[in-house]
């Protein structure tokens, strides 16, 4: 049992680290000055790429513990309780999701913005809880190696074939729906390639399932994720040139071009083996409030960075205009604001929820006779328009 609980305990504080790189990594890059982004800079260049490496963390991560606790619980299919919380999770990120791109003064005018419609991280983060749902359930009868095999394929599949999907247009689907596959339109996220780090994260969380008893399970875990991770950094690029000469397929060329996706995996495998190393230290009360918090934690950053409901974020002052002097102190009360704010809300959600719950009743209460006469109203002049132009009798 304690095995499990540390297993735990180290993804949750990669959770932590990831919502906090991602809230620094917003911030700078949403208002630090152009004029101070130079790639030869070696401080920057370690910056950005750090930051690039906190989103496939952060969805193979919520991967890796969606499938982790669905497959914990010994009901199987539809009778397994965490199908249904799941569904429930997937469909209110998504609606989160598009709330956050809401804005009031928009919908006063009559008008729902473009930026509405476009797909960031929570959209992809509930549709991947959706789809290892999907596989889970087409799978989990059919064999216990099926379900696993299915999401490292869907993983495989989905990076290897990035260069030809990336070059469809979608012109043929609506934009709400188009930009969950291109960032033709503005999307931050989409779901595909993105779903492949989720499945990535919920095969390997199944291995840790099935050998969450083996004696040596961390030195080998560490081992293997140290050599997986550095393979694919440093020669998973040579390994498509190769493939490429020897099969002359155009794919392994074009893979070899950008070959982000790859690259980040072994990243993530990486950073799985650092927190794996140093496992004993991941149990600080904190450090597992805040990984078991980052929805809270990323709507309020979202609220006070961008803008979300009004428009006034602190992206739409300060764009691209802050130095590095003001930038990063700056980013770490952000963090620190941000954070504080959201384990306030989860300390006392249950009564925050309750008494929204009462006014929302006190208002109904107070508007229902009103809506009952005027329900009234409608119904009696509906029907003196339909005597009148001889449709109804008298």
């Amino acid at each position: 049992m304690e095995k499990k609980k540390a297993r735990l305990y180290f993804i949750d504080a990669m959770r932590a680290w990831a919502i906090l790189m991602m809230l620094q990594g917003h911030f700078i890059d949403g208002l630090l000055d152009n004029a101070f982004r130079d790639n030869l800079s070696a401080v920057y260049g370690i910056w950005k790429y750090f930051r690039g490496i906190t989103a496939p963390v952060f969805f193979t991560v919520s991967g890796f513990i969606f499938t982790y606790l669905l497959i914990r619980v010994p009901q199987t299919g539809l009778e397994n309780p965490r199908v249904k919380k799941g569904l429930k999770r997937g469909l209110q990120l998504l609606l989160i999701g598009y709330l956050l791109r809401l804005n009031l003064f928009g919908l006063l005018k009559g008008q729902i913005y473009n930026a509405f419609y476009l797909v960031d991280v929570l959209h992809c983060i509930g549709l991947s809880i959706l789809g290892i749902i999907g596989i889970y359930l087409l799978t989990q009868q059919r064999g216990k190696f099926l379900f696993p095999f299915t999401l490292v394929s869907v993983t495989l599949l989905l990076f290897l074939f990035e260069p030809v999907y990336k070059t469809f247009s979608y012109s043929l689907l609506p934009d709400a729906m188009a930009n969950y596959f291109t960032r033709a339109n503005g999307s931050v996220f989409t779901i595909i390639p993105w779903f492949g780090y989720a499945t990535l994260g919920g095969f390997l969380s199944v291995l840790f399932k099935r050998f969450g008893h083996f004696k040596y399970l961390y030195p080998v875990a560490i081992t293997l994720t140290v050599l997986a991770g550095s393979g694919l950094i440093f020669y998973s690029s040579s390994l498509f040139v190769t493939l490429s000469k020897v099969t002359g397929i155009q794919l392994f060329t074009d893979i070899y071009s950008n070959n982000y996706l790859f690259i980040r995996l072994g990243d993530v495998f990486l950073v799985f083996a650092v927190f794996m190393l140093f496992r004993g230290l991941m149990t600080n009360k904190i450090l597992l409030k805040i990984g078991s918090s980052t929805l809270s934690i990323y709507v309020v950053h979202f609220i006070i960075l961008y803008g979300s409901f009004t428009g006034l974020g602190l992206y739409r002052f300060f764009n691209h205009s802050l130095s590095p002097m003001v930038v990063i102190p700056t980013a770490i009360l952000f963090m620190a604001v941000c954070t504080i704010t959201a384990l306030k809300y989860e300390k006392y959600k249950t009564d925050i929820k309750s008494a929204v719950g009462k006014r929302l009743r006190y208002v109904t209460d107070k508007l229902e006779p009103i809506l009952l006469l005027l329900q009234k109203s409608l119904k009696t002049g509906t029907a003196r328009l339909l005597r009148v132009l001889g449709l109804a009798k008298n």
